[in-house]
């Protein structure tokens, strides 16, 4: 099936998706800061960059968490698992790079001591999902 846009409107609709300050990455940031923690924004402890530049990094806890979005980090789920059908090997080879360097960023952190949790975007569809959430995080951070 071809694509509906044009190359230079896709290029557009895709150069508009954000890396930082995504709405799912906002929710946690406000969960936590209510519940009173403290962190560093995309990958910096005391100066230094973290591998993967983690979206949350607790320096004096030495844990981080990425917030993931489902599609592009190939999560597990039904939004994860949707395949384009267009350009599909492109999609396929993108998304199992990502799905690889995740693992050995992740990987990494925890081989310098830093404990890891990855918030996936599906888990914010459900407005009473967010209770679970904020349980999930508070039980990481301790």
């Amino acid at each position: 099936m071809a694509d509906s846009l044009t190359p230079e409107q896709r290029s557009a609709n895709m150069s508009r998706i954000r890396g930082k300050n995504t709405k799912p990455e906002l929710i946690v940031r406000r969960l936590l800061h209510a519940r009173g923690y403290r962190y560093r924004l995309h990958g910096s402890a005391a100066g230094a960059k973290l591998p993967g530049r983690p979206d949350l990094v607790f320096s004096g806890r030495r844990k981080v968490i990425f917030v993931n979005g489902c599609f592009w980090h190939a999560h597990s789920c039904k939004a994860g698992q949707h395949e384009p059908k267009s350009n599909t090997e492109f999609w396929q080879a993108k998304r199992s790079r990502t799905a690889a360097r995740d693992a050995a960023q992740r990987q990494e952190l925890s081989a310098a001591g830093w404990d890891v949790l990855t918030v996936w975007e599906c888990e914010f569809k459900k407005s009473s999902d967010l209770g679970s959430l904020e349980e999930r995080l508070v039980g990481f951070l301790g």
